[in-house]
């Protein structure tokens, strides 16, 4: 053999063992939203402190981005986990399938409220979610007609608001908090105007609606909402939309604003009477369960008593526990790995 062909062989045995090291993980994987990677990151601190196993790696891509990146396929490659602050939609569910993961179990966490939240040294701040939509919408109705939204301070939409500026720092549109968001405040409100808006679905999608405005007020400011509460201790006139969890790891610099009457709280958000409370979730890929060391220890922590309970730890940082009966049903449901099923994302 030549020494030319020798290291040709050495070089493709190097390759190949390194294509298999790539496969040989010893740490879970864990990418999606930024509002449940604040939970997600204390369990995987707290597997690694108190267990054989090393810490899982958890990144925050947004839950768009989380399930593009888990519904890819099912090597070890792909990420074992994808957190989410909204429900997996089915077309994500039907692109898992096509690409091979095909066992896959839904794990309900807890609850969290969609703050609007402002500089802590500002006066008390009460809307409407009407109003909060009318802000934030690209097109709103005025005068029977549907025009793009020319509102530049409160006091436009609402002669008693305050004369004040009019600029919100959100999230970007990889974003769970920006689904929902659109969901809950800009499609209800859509809802209300079908007749301008067009055909609206059972969820509130309306097809105008979808927009948030592009002309400055509305700033995408990423997947990491400590930057928007940087900006909001910067300025007073801007607004933030984040998890409740960001609000109440900074209490001392901001403050919520009230929507339709009601602040953001645990007890107002559990009983469902903050206007703008949505469900958290992560998803597993069960192909990867045996192949991937502390995955299982990694979710029967995170749906333990210790970590999701109404005494949890988790609820120290933000998390809205699940009503006792729900709790128990989803920890039997997660913990045999019950397959979640198409039908089950129609209802």
């Amino acid at each position: 053999m030549s020494k030319f062909m020798k290291l040709l062989v050495v070089a493709l045995a190097i390759t190949a063992f390194g294509a298999g090291m790539a496969q040989a993980r010893e740490q879970v994987k864990i990418v999606g939203s930024s509002t449940v990677y604040p939970f997600s990151s204390y369990v995987a601190e707290e597997l690694g402190a108190t267990t054989k196993f090393k810490s899982p790696v958890v990144e925050s891509t947004g839950s768009g981005g989380g399930h593009k990146l888990f519904l890819s396929g099912d090597g070890l490659n792909t990420p074992d986990i994808t957190n989410s602050s909204r429900r997996m939609k089915v077309s994500e569910f039907e692109k898992n399938s096509a690409n091979g993961n095909t066992e896959i179990t839904e794990a309900l966490i807890g609850y969290d409220g969609i703050a609007v939240a402002q500089n802590g040294g500002n006066d008390d701040f009460a809307i409407t979610k009407d109003e909060l939509a009318m802000a934030v919408a690209a097109m709103v109705p005025v005068g029977g007609r549907l025009v793009k939204n020319p509102y530049m301070t409160w006091n436009q939409i609402n002669p008693k608001l305050p004369n004040r500026k009019i600029l919100f720092y959100g999230p970007p549109t990889s974003s769970g908090t920006r689904d929902a968001f659109g969901e809950m405040v800009l499609g209800k409100f859509a809802k209300k105007h079908k007749d301008l808006y067009g055909p609206v679905s059972p969820k509130g999608k309306a097809k105008k609606y979808v927009s948030v405005r592009q002309d400055g007020v509305y700033v995408p400011s990423g997947e990491n909402d400590n930057l928007i509460v940087q900006k909001l201790t910067k300025d007073k006139n801007a607004f933030g939309i984040f998890g409740y969890s960001f609000l109440e790891e900074n209490s001392d610099r901001i403050k919520a604003a009230k929507i339709d009457g009601v602040a953001p709280k645990p007890d107002t958000i559990a009983g469902g009477d903050y206007p703008i409370s949505r469900s958290l979730y992560f998803y597993i890929k069960k192909s990867h369960m045996d192949k991937v060391p502390g995955m299982k220890e990694y979710v029967e922590l995170f749906m333990s008593e210790r970590m999701i309970g109404p005494r949890g730890l988790l609820k120290r940082i933000g998390l809205v526990p699940l009503a006792t009966e729900l709790r128990k049903q989803m920890q039997k449901d997660v913990l045999s790995y019950k397959n979640l099923r198409l039908e089950d994302l129609k209802h």
